[in-house]
């Protein structure tokens, strides 16, 4: 689904194969979820294939690092510029492209003294569908903001949202809406959203 023996990714300054490259079964990302990644789309348009604010994903991506201590000595631009050419790498237009920092090998609960950048891209169509959504408050809570970063996009607080969504799909939903440790609507699992009120003033002759 995401990619197959033709892909082409991104590793560590080498555009390679998806199905050639390695990784370390003892990277502190896959043992503890000490990473963090983007979510960008890319889009045909009139002007040819747009990623949709690349500078403001690439730079997310760097304050969510450095909020948790992870090195990011990565050029922005060029790897906004690297985006690109893995769109053109694999002929794709209207991608979803992964950017992900992770952690070499450590055992111990201490902060990185290096990382590795692997981008990938492939399609991925509207991320709940097309259709009317049936919704469940879940019974797990948005993380809370005194025990994490919780505005940094880092891998394993997403633990917390497969469980919402799961939740929601064994009882026959589509998705799940959570809530924060006061009850207030948070966000959804993969989404956030605003409310916005807008209020109509009639005027009377």
């Amino acid at each position: 689904m995401y990619y197959n023996e033709n892909s082409i990714v991104y590793w560590n300054g080498e555009f390679l194969k998806a199905c050639e490259v390695k990784g370390d079964l003892f990277d502190q990302t896959l043992h503890y979820g000490y990473g963090v990644f983007e979510g960008i789309r890319a889009y045909q348009t009139e002007k040819g294939t747009r990623i949709f604010k690349a500078a403001e994903h690439y730079q997310r991506m760097k304050y969510s690092s450095e909020a948790i201590g992870i090195p990011y000595p990565y050029n922005n631009d060029e790897l906004i510029d690297v985006s690109y050419q893995l769109l053109e790498k694999n002929d794709m237009t209207n991608a979803y492209i992964r950017p992900l920092v992770t952690c070499p090998p450590n055992m111990s609960l201490t902060k990185a003294k290096e990382s590795r950048i692997f981008i990938a891209v492939w399609y991925w169509g509207a991320y709940l569908g097309e259709k009317r959504l049936r919704i469940m408050t879940s019974s797990y809570r948005r993380i809370n903001p005194s025990s994490f970063k919780v505005d940094a996009k880092v891998c394993g607080h997403y633990v917390n949202s497969i469980l919402a969504t799961q939740e929601a799909k064994d009882k026959g939903f589509d998705e799940a809406l959570l809530l924060d440790i006061n009850g207030f609507v948070a966000e959804g699992p993969g989404q956030i959203f605003l409310l916005k009120k807008i209020m109509f003033y009639i005027l009377r002759n």
